[in-house]
């Protein structure tokens, strides 16, 4: 079974990532926070004890017919990777697991019903 801990993060898909950036950081007042070395440009700020992840697409293109998962979605931390990873076979739900990933923790990525990505964090070696 999954265990649930709480929401993570929500990432949104943006156009200009410089407009965006200075609406959080200077209208809302987000505190921006340090964003691993990803391939894709993207932003991460501080809400609370979550976070919001901006990533930036120009031409405002979707990525649901692709495989990236650079797209928007929400992020659960979760207790157990393993038993989240075990739940997800018992059930048949296809996913693209992250153990070592560069994020700062370990990372599963699903596709709900309607190809929207569902991710779930956990500690490194949980």
């Amino acid at each position: 079974m999954i265990e649930y801990q709480h929401l993570h993060h929500v990432s949104l898909s943006v156009r200009d990532l410089e407009k965006s950036k200075k609406f959080y950081t200077e209208v809302l007042k987000f505190q921006e926070i340090e964003r691993p070395p990803f391939d894709s440009k993207g932003v991460w700020f501080a809400v609370g004890s979550q976070q919001l992840h901006l990533l930036e697409y120009p031409n405002g293109e979707t990525l649901r017919e692709s495989s990236s998962l650079d797209d928007g979605h929400f992020a659960i931390w979760v207790k157990s990777y393993r038993d989240t990873i075990a739940w997800l076979e018992e059930a048949g739900v296809p996913y693209e697991a992250k153990p070592d990933s560069i994020a700062g923790f370990s990372q599963i990525f699903i596709l709900d019903v309607d190809r929207n990505i569902v991710e779930f964090d956990s500690e490194y070696g949980s």
